[in-house]
């Protein structure tokens, strides 16, 4: 029985949606997507990160081994609710890449992060979301690609939209819970 209408804010999470796309040349890629909705001052977004195929593992070894993935050297970037926005305009046909092919640009003081996604049709139907980051002081640029089915792509596009309120609004306050004494 709940003995008061005070309010609280609902246990901290964090989901993540893990896709991992290995193939035997090497040149596969992970991606991770977490949520992070707003709360107090702080936006909400999705984290993404890339992390491209470290090894092609064999299945021929006993016991078999597996792809692995380079994830000390993965490419982290917050999307934020413009960016998602502009992201399932492309998933939902609205447009064939984000801006026309000009993509998303993040600056910090470390490095500049341009994120393309483009919906594929030739070699094969799908998408492609890819991201470079050049360190600021300059070096060299990383790179990672990441293709997904158009299958994937309608996954993602229903998952972003089912929490793009809470990457607006934050998590909803919850009623409190206290203890019932007998």
């Amino acid at each position: 029985m709940q003995e008061n209408n005070e309010y609280e804010r609902a246990p901290g999470f964090r989901p993540r949606l893990a896709l991992y796309h290995a193939n035997p040349k090497g040149t596969g890629c992970a991606i991770k997507m977490e949520l992070h909705p707003a709360h107090g001052m702080e936006d909400g977004g999705i984290f993404c990160t890339f992390a491209n195929q470290k090894t092609v593992g064999s299945r021929l070894g006993n016991p078999p081994t597996f792809p692995t993935f380079d994830w000390d050297n993965a490419i982290t970037v917050k999307l934020d609710f413009n960016d998602l926005s502009k992201m399932m305009q492309v998933f939902r046909g609205e447009c064939e890449s984000v801006d026309n092919d000009h993509g998303l640009y993040h600056r910090t003081a470390t490095a500049m992060t341009r994120i393309q996604l483009r919906h594929l049709i030739d070699p094969v139907c799908g998408y492609s979301l890819e991201v470079y980051r050049t360190p600021a002081g300059g070096g060299e640029e990383m790179r990672s690609l990441f293709l997904m089915t158009p299958a994937e792509a309608l996954g993602i596009c229903e998952a972003i939209g089912g929490c793009m309120y809470l990457v607006a609004f934050g998590i909803p306050m919850v009623p409190k819970q206290t203890a019932v004494s007998d």
